[in-house]
């Protein structure tokens, strides 16, 4: 039979090791939550470039379709020149000029879908390399917590041992 001094101790030690493992599963619980903030957050931003590129694509499309009906306008516009004489000249260089500066518009576009395509893939690229990290670095703090559990556990053991062999 243990006295009441006896079975202090080894109350407190279940009470300290009950504790560290409550806190390894807090962590985890953590951690799914800070996962699933992270994703969350990803998730709204990846739709937000999604919707900001199909806008900018709609805008060029646009664009294109505009620049197709004024060229069959042209086209349709030098048709009736060539039938007649030339007092249209002025008109079809005033057209062309616009034409041109539409073009213009629509280059500066396409190059700016495919920055934005860039940078979403570089930063996709950036998050899932840091989401490794990540996890890397919980199954490092798993394995440490693990450890030092079963260091305390063994170290309460022979502690243990130590108090019943006084008996």
């Amino acid at each position: 039979m243990q006295t009441i001094e006896q079975q202090q101790p080894q109350n407190q030690l279940v009470v300290q090791t009950s504790g560290s493992l409550s806190f390894s599963s807090q962590m985890s619980k953590e951690d799914e939550e800070m996962s699933r903030s992270a994703l969350s957050t990803f998730r709204a931003k990846e739709e937000e470039i999604e919707r900001k590129k199909m806008e900018v694509k709609e805008k060029v499309q646009v664009q294109l379709g505009r620049v197709e009906e004024e060229t069959k306008r042209l086209a349709m516009i030098r048709e009736e020149l060539e039938a007649m004489a030339d007092p249209m000249r002025k008109d079809v260089a005033l057209v062309r000029k616009k034409i041109d500066s539409v073009n213009k518009e629509l280059k500066p576009l396409g190059h700016t879908v495919q920055k934005k395509e860039r940078e979403y893939k570089e930063a996709l690229e950036v998050f899932n390399e840091k989401n490794r990290e990540k996890v890397q670095l919980i199954t490092k703090l798993m394995e440490l917590v693990s450890e030092s559990e079963r260091l305390r556990l063994k170290k309460l053991e022979e502690l243990s041992k130590n108090i019943d062999s006084l008996n």
